[in-house]
């Protein structure tokens, strides 16, 4: 198995054209210090070598009709329902291979995580950070904690996401400012976000269901309730969690705790306008920030963990870079716009939400394969953040325990794929390595699956995978 896994790394970094090593611009978006800053930069560090060698660039690529014989009996079984939707590609070249509906708008379930991340990453860039500001209020004592829509922020250093900001930071940056004025009232600004807390296209069972909640521009931990019990459920693979029904007013009370001001003076409002000079610091002067990840880093959690908390922070970024209203519909209709600037057929994508809960959301495969495939040509270097937290069949993520059968092994630890699952909708879309060394994307999305048909269908798309695994299909 390590053996496999280090040949689809070698062949997904070499097709996506981001180096093993860290210097560049994947060090800027990471954070890290460029050389020439802080003491740490006299000492002469060895240069970087190659750890994985190049793919093979004569890798024969396969023809439509070996591939149509590979997949054409898979596609069409039972265990998928009569709504079966498929599209193959060369990554290389972006050449359609196969295709069966491939351009019918299907529910996508989390797969829609992916236009989200390409979205994101290409509106806000790699590097970009969002910001958790605390300010001065109009009262004296007041103090305004002001939401930029980081769903990772921690209270402090016990937090859900590692490396997140703090409020424990914040806070003290607030005291430190403040000098000798005593904190005596929290006001919480969560007034970036518009529109309502939850998406009308969701189930009705999934606000209050683990996996979804209130979308509120200030929060904490993704809005979790019980840190260290999810925490120790994330370890063990449950990625279900209790949610706070007010993320933002539980936000403030834990920013109240910290600054010693009591539950009752925490309320909802909205920050003053600064018009004091900088010398005579006064109502809406800023007193304290912090800042999340940098984006690439909240890309890969939201794929990798599948996070549909923070899959709907990062869609209502894409609405505040192109000047929409920060809520689900601005959102939706930001991220259908970003797509087209990118050149992909944003008419077969209308998006309700950016999680892919809402059952609103219609997505065709083509352009999952032509969005995997423009991340994954070198292009736009800063859009293959999307693969690194793509889980790897029988080893991590949604996939760690699929590909495990005789009849899929062939796909074990060279299907890379976004899976997606909502009752009757099934979906997968990610990257694929031929016998031959030939990377390829694929899709498949179905959405008539029987209701009790789970387990046959997830055996059923995984067949799909192997299949490409397996073959030269020439």
């Amino acid at each position: 198995m390590p053996v496999v896994l280090a040949a689809v790394l070698v062949l997904v970094l070499a097709a996506v054209g981001i180096a093993v090593v860290r210097p560049g611009p994947v060090a800027d978006w990471l954070g890290d210090e460029p050389a020439g800053r802080g003491a740490a930069a006299t000492v002469a560090e060895p240069a970087p070598v190659e750890v994985l060698a190049g793919t093979d660039a004569n890798a024969p690529m396969p023809t439509p009709e070996g591939v149509r014989a590979a997949l054409a009996p898979l596609v069409g079984v039972p265990a998928l329902g009569d709504r079966v939707h498929v599209s193959v590609a060369d990554v290389t070249t972006g050449q359609p291979l196969f295709g069966r509906g491939e351009d019918d708008a299907t529910v996508p379930a989390s797969v829609t995580k992916l236009v989200t991340g390409v979205t994101v990453l290409a509106a806000r860039g790699p590097a970009y950070r969002i910001p958790t500001r605390a300010v001065a209020g109009a009262a004296p004592g007041e103090v305004v904690i002001v939401g930029g829509g980081d769903p990772t922020l921690a209270v402090d250093k016990k937090g859900f996401y590692p490396g997140a900001a703090r409020l424990d930071d914040l806070a003290a940056q607030v005291r430190a400012a403040l000098g000798g004025t005593k904190p005596t009232k929290v006001t919480v600004d969560s007034s970036l976000y518009s529109g309502p807390v939850f998406e009308p296209g969701w189930d009705d069972d999934i606000p209050t269901g683990g996996y979804g909640g209130a979308i509120t521009a200030l929060m904490t931990d993704g809005a979790r309730s019980d840190v260290t019990r999810a925490k120790k459920d994330e370890a063990a693979g449950n990625h279900w969690a209790e949610r706070v029904p007010q993320p933002d007013l539980a936000a403030g009370r834990a920013f109240a705790r910290l600054l010693g001001v009591p539950a009752g003076a925490v309320a909802r409002g909205t920050a003053p306008a600064d018009a004091t000079p900088a010398a005579a610091p006064g109502p809406g002067a800023e007193l304290g920030r912090v800042e999340s990840l940098p984006m690439v880093r909240l890309v890969d959690v939201m794929i990798s963990d599948s996070d549909n908390i923070v899959a709907e922070a990062l869609a209502r970024q894409v609405a505040l870079a192109r000047n929409q209203p920060a809520s689900f519909a601005g959102a939706g209709a930001a991220m259908d716009a970003v797509a087209g600037e990118l050149g992909l057929p944003a008419d077969e994508l209308t998006l309700a939400d950016g999680s892919g809960l809402s059952r609103s959301n219609r997505i065709s495969p083509s352009l999952l394969t032509d969005l995997i495939a423009l991340a994954g040509d070198g292009s736009r270097p800063e859009l293959a953040a999307i693969f690194g937290g793509l889980p790897v069949a029988d080893w991590s993520g949604t996939l760690a325990d699929r590909y495990e059968t005789a009849a899929t092994k062939a796909g074990a630890g060279v299907v890379r794929a976004k899976t997606g699952t909502l009752t009757k909708v099934h979906a997968i879309a990610g990257l694929v390595s031929t016998a031959d060394g030939r990377l390829l994307t694929f899709a498949v999305l179905t959405d008539a699956v029987p209701p009790d048909g789970l387990t046959a269908a997830r055996g059923a798309l995984d067949r799909i995978g192997a299949a490409l695994a397996g073959c030269g299909c020439r």
